[in-house]
């Protein structure tokens, strides 16, 4: 027989070999902690509780006692306190790191994965495991049971002889389970090990009967929600690795995924990646072969977001069989938010009871495939997880917007206010439907207990602390300051390979089609691939394609232009400042993607280019190249540094693949550039001769259709009234705060032309009013309510004035889906809030708007326009608000949903802050210049401009949305001492009286004496528009501001005096002084011309005083800028009517 004492017995050990140990987790004196008891023979030792862990190449007992450190210190680096590990030195076998990089942070590592079997384990590799779990299961009792322990490796030893395996009682199949749970690294919710309800469904033999323990089980966890009953059911042990029982789902309850044709995807993605990557093809939008299965096996998906997935079990290694359950059994928890209502109407749910059904429990070498098991909800697994991961459902975003955060901006931290009101929702749902589920913090305090607990009872706690550690609140919870030492004991739970990738189909015909391909062929074929890649790379005509931007938009055009030429030629993408000069000649198409900054400069990772191509001669070489610049109209040097590259290009004897490209950020910047990338993608082509050049499919963002389709739109009525505040915060991702109107003041004199008003914003909500001196406040202003009731009196379609509707648009699937750039709203408030009905329209509108009018000669018109020249003249003639061109074209038929889908966005207008928030807490002060004039040459129809009239014509106590936009280059000395010159003519002054209330506070409230502080003010007669006159002199006697000048430039019989004369004629030495030798700083604010003639001045100022040259005072200036001592805050539209406008605003 073969017999286990050879590892039951083993010789005596010299005593005294080494010094008397102690139990460094108990600090109580053990010799050895062997229990020895005397055997039939005086030279042996029974030793019943130790037993050395057989080596795994073989059977052979080691008499050799090891001398590595017996015992690890984990420490608690928040309270300091230490723990002594010596459990590890049980632990079975090596799980991450056999290699120099380590392995902790893999989802599943090799060690922690068990695959299938060809056979059944060999009696010898078997027996030692028997023995050594059989040895924990007798040490668990309080009192030895040696002779029912004897008997117990008799019966085993026998068994496994006779049979080749063996089998656990029902006890001992209870303390593994147990002690699996007790020895699972991951589990932070181990404290309730020894709770757990084990049924034994060992003698299952069929999928259905399968089904029923699995039914029965979720009833009993369940438990009307209280689910304070952890449990377990355990299906038969694998023999041969031919009939293994197996559940193929990873959770017994879990939401289906299904991946529309448009590519959205309705219900849970996690599902839609999973059933896709076991097809192996993942052009194959049809989900293999667990949705497929489910389907071929009778199951009719519904399409929701919250399906149920059947069970797929696999019975004794036979095919699998499908399951669905009954609804009544699976209780699902609705979410909602205790303070937030809008939170219901995300629709979401989830399932009450966590189950994990395809890990495999090992206990004594026998292998438990099927052994589902479940536990209750932290919180976070469902908040952070299911909830917010990206390839989840994904729903922070949404969450973020509707509680107006600035989802644009990482730095607001959006994302964790927003997973915080998430898990909120969870906890309440579930607490308020009486379903038990644990705070993430309540589990941490819990583990932290248990792992105290069982270093003192065990001498350690295996834990992985990457898993441990909650996946919000990491370094505010106990775990995360807590050492922790990661090894596997036995019993254990193990990762399974998937049962679709190993089962071996007894019926072919139900098996999921694919396409199997041998590896070699495979290698070959990509190989192939490869090569044949390669050669036809090369053979392409090369392009570069180079950028320079400030807010990362021209990188992304870059990159979607790369993208189109990668259809044809061999492109590669660099940004101005990577790119090496002398590479020029060598290029056979550069393509130039760029922005303006400032005054016409260029961004500053395109000026090192700039300076290379100012120094450079005629190439010897002819290239091609074409050039896209990004700008705003709103500024005179428009696109200034993108002209400047391809004038300098052409004097170098470059050829223009076709004309420079300019994209407006006030009007159609991406449809201006997707139509000029797709006109010189083609115009290279030809030049290329680029073969099949009418059959290259392009990528979908230039192939869309500039037709308007009717029937791919439609409204529908809705019973919710929309709530403006949430509703702007949702469109423009931004924290909007509703401000009320509290006071408004005329600024100017009565006898006037111009109006300049003091808006004093006050905040009556709990949310906070934050701002710096210096920085912008974006207030979303309503259009003119008669200018709103004449444009619906054109529409065609127009519903009721009270009526809530929504905007649908039909996917390529067929079905409507809700149009996110507009909320449920009446046509009304749309129009008068969301919309922008002031700016010229784009081409693109006009020419969809072309396909509208009934007579001839207006859709004549309406064609000529659509070339850029004509359009052009025609824009800046008139700047035609949308009701005036409807009535230039009155045939237009135009819809309710044309308006609410072609009307692009009305943008917020940004005002500096003219109040100190510490002066004036929670209110904003703004300065605004109210804009009027006439178009067509001083002869057209009087225009208002949009904000500065809603503020000058609202109500007091109306509500305002507006939100604070940082301006980090444009704020008051980090070092008070440092003295200042504000220079601001007009609306200009608006940031500086921010300066002089937060100076003014700081002298009297704190004490701070400053630097001095001098201002220079320009405006027309001091009689008329001289604004804030006497509140600027209160600061001068104050001692605020050293001194004041002012420049007027309208006084009769008078010259014309502007800001840069005083500034050069009497602050020439004062300048030099503040700037070259106090190190002080200088702020200008205003028009743009006017910023552009101080920095002259100033340069002139320079070169006298400093006797530099002119170039060196250029530097000098740069250097200024470079160290943010120069600060400039440039505003004011420049257009081609300028001169007959009623006011240039700010």
């Amino acid at each position: 027989m073969l017999c286990p004492w050879q590892f039951a017995f083993k010789p005596r050990v010299v005593k005294n070999q080494s010094s008397e140990e102690k139990d460094i987790n108990n600090n109580v004196e053990k010799d050895t902690n062997i229990m020895i008891f005397n055997g039939c023979d005086d030279s042996v030792y029974f030793c019943l509780f130790y037993v050395q862990k057989p080596p795994q190449n073989g059977i052979k007992a080691s008499n050799q006692i090891s001398r590595c450190p017996r015992h690890v210190k984990v420490r608690n680096l928040e309270n300091g306190s230490s723990l002594l590990d010596t459990l590890h030195l049980t632990a079975k076998e090596v799980i991450n790191c056999r290699t120099k990089a380590c392995q902790g942070a893999l989802m599943t590592p090799k060690g922690l994965v068990r695959g299938t079997r060809d056979g059944p384990v060999p009696p010898a590799e078997l027996l030692p495991q028997a023995i050594d779990f059989v040895k924990q299961y007798y040490s668990s009792f309080k009192e030895l049971k040696i002779e029912e322990h004897l008997a117990r490796l008799e019966t085993v030893t026998k068994e496994i002889e006779t049979t080749g395996t063996y089998h656990l009682t029902k006890d001992e199949l209870i303390f593994a389970a147990k002690q699996a749970w007790r020895n699972a690294p991951r589990c932070i919710g181990r404290i309730q090990w020894s709770n757990l309800q084990v049924f034994d469904a060992r003698d299952c033999k069929t999928a259905k009967e399968m089904f029923e323990y699995i039914c029965r089980h979720i009833q009993y966890a369940t438990n009307n929600g209280n689910i304070s009953r952890s449990a377990i059911t355990i299906f038969p042990q694998r023999t041969d690795g031919k009939h293994d029982f197996r559940v193929w789902n990873s959770q017994l309850i879990r939401y289906a995924g299904y991946q529309m044709p448009d590519g959205s995807v309705i219900g849970d993605p996690a599902s839609v990646e999973f059933t896709k990557r076991v097809n192996g093809d993942f052009k194959n939008e049809i989900h293999f072969l667990y949705l497929q299965l489910c389907i071929e096996l009778g199951w009719k998906p519904k399409y929701g977001r919250f399906d149920v997935v059947p069970l797929i079990l696999q019975a004794n290694g036979q095919d699998p069989e499908i399951f669905e359950y009954p609804p009544e059994i699976i209780l699902e928890v609705p979410m909602e938010h205790p303070k937030y209502e809008w939170f219901k109407e995300l629709d979401l749910k989830w399932y009450a009871l966590p189950a994990v059904a395809n890990m495999l429990l090992e206990v004594g070498g026998l292998e438990f495939t099927a052994c589902p098991f479940n536990g209750w909800y932290m919180g976070t697994e469902i908040g952070v997880r299911d909830f917010c991961d990206v390839q989840r459902y994904n729903i922070l975003k949404e969450v973020g917007r509707r509680m107006g955060l600035e989802t644009n901006k990482l730095a607001s931290l959006w994302k964790d206010r927003a997973v915080v009101e998430i898990n909120v929702a969870v906890l309440h749902s579930f607490q308020k439907q009486n379903v038990t589920i644990m705070d993430h913090h309540s589990a941490a305090e819990s583990f932290m207990k248990y792992m105290q607990n069982e270093y003192r009872v065990r001498g350690g706690c295996p834990a992985d602390w990457v898993w441990i550690v909650p996946p919000m609140s990491g370094s505010i919870t106990p775990v995360f300051h807590q050492e922790m030492l990661n090894y596997v004991l036995t019993p254990f739970f193990y990762y399974q390979v998937d049962a679709w990738k190993t089962h071996i189909w007894h019926d072919e015909t139900r098996r999921p089609k694919k396409r199997e391909i041998k590896l070699s062929i495979l290698a070959k074929a990509v190989l192939f691939a490869s090569l044949l890649l390669r050669k036809t790379m090369a053979a392409r005509s090369k392009v570069t394609v180079i950028y320079a931007t400030e807010t990362g938009k021209s990188e992304t055009l870059a990159s979607n232009l790369c993208s189109l030429f990668s259809c044809a030629f061999n492109t590669k993408i660099l940004c101005m400042d990577e790119y090496n000069i002398s590479d020029l000649e060598k290029e056979t198409l550069l393509l130039v993607v760029t922005s303006t900054f400032g005054n016409g400069d260029s961004p500053n990772n395109g000026k090192t280019l700039k300076n290379s191509l100012l120094t450079m001669k005629l190439l010897r070489r002819k290239i091609r190249y074409a050039v896209f610049g990004l700008g705003s109209t709103m500024y005179p040097e428009f696109c200034a540094f993108a002209h400047a590259i391809d004038q300098k290009l052409s004097q170098l004897g470059a050829l223009q693949l076709t004309p420079v490209g300019e994209g407006d950020e006030l009007n159609g910047q991406e449809e201006a550039f997707r139509t000029w990338a797709v006109t010189a993608f083609k115009t290279a082509c030809d030049i290329f001769d680029i073969r099949g050049k009418n059959s290259i499919q392009l990528p979908e963002l230039y192939t869309s259709d500039d037709n308007w389709n009717p029937k791919k739109h439609r409204i529908v009525h809705d019973s919710q009234t929309m709530d403006l505040t949430k509703a702007l915060a949702d469109i423009h991702a931004k924290d909007i705060i509703p401000m009320k109107l509290k006071f408004r003041q005329n600024l100017q004199s009565f006898k006037s032309s111009r109006v300049t008003i003091l808006v004093k914003l006050s905040c009556e909500s709990n949310q906070e009013v934050h701002y710096l001196p210096g920085e912008h406040i974006g207030i979303f202003p309503g259009n003119q309510p008669e200018l709103v009731h004449s444009l619906i009196a054109r529409v065609k379609d127009a519903p009721a004035a009270d009526q809530t509707i929504r905007l649908e648009t039909c996917t390529e699937g067929g079905y409507w889906a809700s149009e996110k750039k507009i909320p449920a709203c009446t046509l009304s408030q749309a129009l008068t809030y969301l919309l922008d009905i002031t700016t010229p329209p784009s081409q693109q509108l006009l020419k969809k708007l072309s396909q509208l009018v009934t007579a001839e000669g207006d859709k004549q018109r309406l064609e000529v326009l659509c070339h850029v020249k004509e359009y052009n003249k025609w824009k800046f003639y008139n700047s035609p608000n949308i009701l005036e061109v409807l009535e230039e074209f009155p045939s237009a038929e135009v819809s309710t949903t044309f308006l609410l889908t072609q009307l692009p966005l009305l943008k917020p207008r940004y005002y500096s802050v003219s109040s100190s928030c510490d002066m004036t807490p929670r209110e904003i002060h703004l300065t605004v210049a109210v804009v009027n004039y006439r178009t067509r040459d001083g002869q057209g129809p009087l225009h208002h401009g949009v904000c500065s009239t809603w503020l000058n014509k609202i109500a007091l106590n109306e509500t305002v949305p507006c939100f604070v936009r940082s301006a980090d280059g444009f704020q008051l000395p980090k070092e008070p001492a440092k003295p200042c010159i504000l220079i601001g003519p007009g609306t200009g002054i608006a940031p500086f009286r921010s300066f002089w209330q937060q100076r003014l506070y700081d002298l009297e409230k704190k004490g701070i004496k400053a630097g001095d502080m001098i201002l220079l003010f320009g405006c027309r007669q001091p009689d008329m528009d001289h604004i804030y006159k006497e509140e600027v002199e209160e600061m001068k006697r104050k001692g605020v501001l050293k001194e004041v000048f002012t420049a007027y430039s309208r006084q009769p019989g008078q010259p014309k005096v502007y800001v840069q004369d005083i500034l050069q004629n009497e602050l020439e030495t004062k300048v030099c002084n503040i700037l070259h030798k106090e190190e002080g700083h200088l702020y200008v604010c205003g028009d743009i011309r006017m910023a552009r003639d101080v920095a002259q001045t100033l340069k002139r100022i320079l070169v006298k005083n400093l006797d530099h040259t002119e170039k060196q005072a250029e530097e000098y200036v740069f250097q200024l800028k470079s160290q943010k001592r120069y600060h400039e805050d440039i505003f004011g539209a420049v257009f081609p009517h300028e001169p007959k406008k009623l006011q240039v605003g700010r």
